[in-house]
């Protein structure tokens, strides 16, 4: 029995409605529906008033465990290192040998402090400090990313939190060893067996048990994500994520089998998934749509795959290499793939991207796990404002100002008078005082 072909939108960029295709292409809303949304209130604000007792219920409840107090559901660094001991060789080593690499990348990310001195001895400057404690959520039971917890956990050590609270839900008591074998290796400090919206509000208010933390991040469903929303601005987040998506853009030289793999790489996350292939070759569009219809039956997870393409995939011919890169920057992709003989000279052109993967031989499956940079990237088009989660996530910035005598006398002139401006005149008054006779 033949298995039924892809089905996938096919865009020409020179055609006259193609815009309005695009944009169709890209919606997606991130819309959390009213009963989530008053699911997620109730929670938070019962975490708020009751604390531990509250995550203790809402985790026997959610999560079908049998537990009667917080101390049940923290999991001690002897269990964590008793995770990496009982996990593979061959799961040790690439979790060892990923860690090396993120970690080695993301020391090139720290900042330091600075300053300078002016003419009259007035010093001005910048103090990097890094955030006291960050809490990590991390999908638990099936869904279990130990990637994520290396990509989350690592920049912030380097950068120097100095406590790192990982929740992470055991539905049924399902642990999952890479996880916390990962979380091993990544010196994460503490862990808790909780999830869903209870966790992120334990992490964002505090309770008994679980500290207070000054930001929250890691992937999480749509009651982790709205619960999320709800917090900030009680502590920092990292990004409210869309779905993953990948851009290809190709010259027509590429193994098409390969490409065909990588749009699936995308697909395979969830039926959201966005997979794009851009390619002036019109030819290469149809191989690669025939090496998808050829390999896709070869996929675990084949109806997901099935479901993304033909909901959110595309396949656009453009005409000219410079077509090719305003269609990218108008996308804005989380990856893109330049699978081209020359990336390098791509480059310039290229100014919305959350992680470019440049030649034929870099797929992005590489990113995601081992290459080193972080697979946290901006989705959903806003790679326009945002940047990769890396070390400087984790850090702030203090301002800092020494005036001089005479230095305050000199500016306190200007501050009088444009303070006095907007009619503020105690900012004047004490600008004045320093200004010398």
């Amino acid at each position: 029995m033949n298995n039924p072909s892809i089905t996938i939108k096919q865009l020409d960029a020179n055609s006259e409605n193609f815009a309005a295709q695009l944009d169709a292409l890209l919606a997606w809303e991130s819309v959390s529906d009213h009963a989530v949304v008053k699911s997620v209130d109730e929670i938070v604000a019962g975490v708020q008033a009751r604390g531990d007792a509250a995550v203790v219920e809402y985790t026997q409840r959610f999560d079908a465990l049998t537990v009667a107090s917080m101390a049940e559901l923290e999991l001690s660094q002897a269990e964590l290192q008793q995770a990496l001991k009982d996990i593979s060789d061959e799961q040790r080593e690439a979790l060892e040998l990923a860690a090396q690499r993120v970690r080695s990348y993301h020391e090139h990310q720290k900042q330091d402090s600075w300053s300078y001195a002016e003419a009259d001895g007035t010093v001005l400057g910048q103090q990097i400090t890094a955030m006291d404690r960050v809490g990590l959520y991390v999908p638990g039971g099936k869904a279990s990313y130990p990637s994520s917890v290396l990509m989350n956990a690592i920049p912030a050590k380097v950068a120097g939190v100095a406590e790192l609270i990982m929740v992470v839900p055991t539905p049924k008591g399902e642990r999952n060893n890479m996880v916390l074998a990962a979380a091993a290796i990544a010196g994460v400090d503490r862990v808790f067996t909780i999830g869903g919206a209870q966790a992120v509000a334990a992490l964002a208010y505090g309770t008994q048990t679980v500290p207070r933390v000054d930001k929250i991040v890691g992937p999480g469903n749509i009651f982790v994500a709205t619960a999320k929303r709800k917090v900030f601005g009680q502590v920092g987040l990292d990004m409210i994520a869309g779905p993953s998506e990948i851009l290809v853009f190709c010259d027509g030289k590429t193994d098409p089998d390969w490409i065909a793999m990588d749009l699936f790489s995308q697909a395979e996350h969830d039926e959201d998934a966005q997979s794009i292939l851009v390619s002036e070759d019109a030819e290469f569009l149809t191989q690669v749509k025939a090496s998808m219809d050829k390999l896709l039956p070869t996929l675990d997870r084949q109806d997901i795959v099935k479901v993304s393409l033909r909901e959110r995939a595309a396949f656009i011919h453009v005409h000219s290499v410079e077509q090719a890169a305003e269609v990218i920057n108008r996308i804005a992709p989380e990856h893109l793939e330049l699978s081209i003989a020359d990336p390098e000279a791509m480059l310039p052109r290229i100014r919305h991207a959350g992680a470019i993967f440049m030649g034929r031989h870099t797929a992005e499956a590489l990113g995601d796990y081992c290459a080193g940079p972080n697979h946290v990237l901006p989705t959903s088009g806003t790679a326009r404002f945002s940047s990769p989660l890396g070390v400087y996530d984790f850090q702030k910035r203090s301002s800092l100002i020494y005036c001089s005598p005479e230095g305050a006398s000199e500016l306190g002139k200007t501050a009088s008078v444009l303070a006095r401006g907007e009619s503020l005149t105690a900012h004047a008054r004490s600008a004045e005082y320093r200004i010398k006779e």
